[in-house]
């Protein structure tokens, strides 16, 4: 995973599509370093990137629409080779020249194309492929200037390309795992159609983050603010392996954190890394802000501020900090709405992602910025970080706060800890940790009755929420055996006092998120 050389740039250009991102995923699983840009952006801008290829997402939208998302016409001037991939094939065609209409039948969900030209996207592939559709449109003329490269019995022009091999177009999804031979099919537009040499590796990544924060931060100090999750400790020890002792990690105890969370964190960086921390017990700064709040983005920006205010007492007294390190990673930058190029919409707000007031003073050093989940993991294994630490199930910033649905009391925080508990205890003990993404309790805001003891209890209930993902910005809940959700609804009924009802939760993202708030 190379800093993203010039000589080695794919972008893609998102038209809304809700795989935009699981389209750049994919490309880095090809060591090609990608980045997601608005539709918005100019070819002029893009062309200063100096990328090898660009990738058009698809979209909800029909080319024909009123205010229908298009690109800079100039891109297809640039001399990249472009792929086009479902609306990205539509819009190009019509660009140049073809004909796009409403499809006689609507094509959704698994279909079969014909290879009619194997060379070079469908290099060393078979001739009848499984491939997954979804399109209303689809092309219906092209001039001379293009040829058909697959068709099924409906789509005529399942993928086809201009004859100068500057523009290739898919129908289908090739990103999505439900086209089997997608990484293929990529594969064959990163290496065979731009040249790409598979740059983007975790040992380069590394040395050129290392050399990056050394010469970002001189001989000044920097502060990191550390939560124990993965991304904040993988900070941690890369700006650590980069500048040693000029960096100091402020654990804030926000009295949000999973049961003796904040021991583990003491003795793990303290005594196995030897990094300097200092701790804030700030418990109850935080549940006073939270009194009374139910809306979960306000929730979120109540915590940013807090943290802020508290973070900034402690960094006042570490002589000479300039620096602010943060586990930022490339989900957060997008669901917060960052998108490059233009305004994305905001998933839900993360305080580390241009929350931070100008007046703190810091200038910020984000090495993780650009990566996803599994790459941050990649580089933490690479820096010897603990399996058990590198493995952990992602935690959010606001912590215990946004898995509370409703008020944040001291009470619902003390039964949420326990529940989350016995959750992650029992899918240890059944062998499944490493099998799960994340795995959770969410308290929520209702109470049902119950029977205990022969006696009518109204008590709360406690929703399980389990999923499987490789990036976490697509994911599909985990079917658990029957046998370990009833240990685990057993034991949370009879051990925790104030649950009477466990539910499981069956929603994949999209439509849901993984976090419930």
């Amino acid at each position: 995973m190379a800093q993203a050389p010039r000589d080695e740039l794919v972008v893609v250009i998102d038209f809304g599509s809700q795989y935009g991102q699981l389209i750049a995923r994919r490309v880095r699983e090809q060591q090609v370093y990608c980045r997601i840009l608005s539709h918005r952006t100019t070819a002029a801008e893009i062309a200063a990137m100096k990328p090898v290829g660009i990738i058009l997402s698809g979209g909800p939208a029909s080319v024909y629409e009123p205010g229908a998302p298009r690109c800079d016409e100039g891109l297809f001037k640039l001399g990249i080779p472009i792929l086009g991939i479902c609306y990205g094939m539509q819009l190009s065609v019509q660009i140049l020249g073809g004909k796009v209409d409403r499809a006689d039948r609507r094509e959704y969900g698994r279909a079969k194309i014909d290879v009619i030209r194997h060379e070079p996207l469908f290099h060393g592939l078979a001739d009848e492929l499984t491939v997954w559709m979804s399109h209303g449109d689809q092309v219906h003329a092209m001039d001379g200037r293009f040829e058909v490269l697959a068709r099924t019995a409906t789509c005529p022009y399942a993928a086809a390309r201009t004859r100068d091999g500057s523009f290739y177009g898919v129908q289908f999804h090739p990103e999505v795992t439900h086209t089997p031979e997608g990484r293929h099919i990529l594969h064959n537009f990163l290496y065979r159609v731009c040249g790409c040499t598979g740059q983007w590796r975790t040992e380069a990544f590394i040395e050129s983050q290392i050399e990056a924060i050394r010469r970002q931060v001189g001989d000044a100090c920097v502060v990191c603010g550390l939560s124990g999750g993965v991304d904040s400790s993988v900070v941690a020890a890369l700006v650590h392996r980069a500048i040693g002792d000029q960096l100091t990690c402020v654990f804030v105890n926000n009295g949000l954190l999973r049961l003796n969370e904040p021991e583990m964190v003491e003795d793990v960086f303290r005594q196995t890394f030897g990094i300097n921390l200092r701790v804030a017990q700030a418990e109850e700064q935080f549940l006073s802000q939270l009194a009374g709040v139910v809306d979960p983005q306000e929730k979120r920006l109540r915590i940013g501020h807090t943290f802020i205010e508290i973070f900034k007492q402690q960094a006042a007294a570490i002589p000479n900090a300039r620096f602010l390190a943060q586990g930022t990673i490339y989900p957060d930058v997008i669901e917060s709405g960052a998108r490059e190029g233009g305004a994305a919409a905001v998933i839900k707000h993360h305080h580390n992602v241009g929350g931070l007031p100008k007046e703190l003073g810091f200038e910020l050093v984000e090495p993780l910025r650009d990566l996803f989940k599994d790459e941050v993991r990649a580089v933490g294994t690479a820096l010897g970080l603990p399996r058990d630490l590198i493995l952990r199930h992602p935690f959010p910033g606001p912590g215990l706060a946004v898995r509370i649905a409703g008020e944040v009391t001291r009470p619902r925080l003390d039964i949420l800890r326990q529940a989350d508990h016995i959750i992650l205890e029992e899918i240890r003990i059944a062998g499944l940790y490493d099998q799960i993404g994340q795995a959770f309790g969410v308290l929520l805001p209702i109470q049902t009755v119950g029977v205990m003891g022969d006696c009518r209890t109204y008590e709360s209930v406690l929703a399980v929420r389990a999923v499987e993902t490789s990036d976490f910005m697509t994911a599909d809940w985990f079917q658990f055996p029957y046998d370990v959700l009833a240990t685990i609804s057993n034991r949370i009924i009879n051990e925790v006092r104030g649950v009477n009802r466990v539910v499981y939760d069956v929603s994949s993202k999209p439509p849901a998120t993984i976090e419930w708030e």
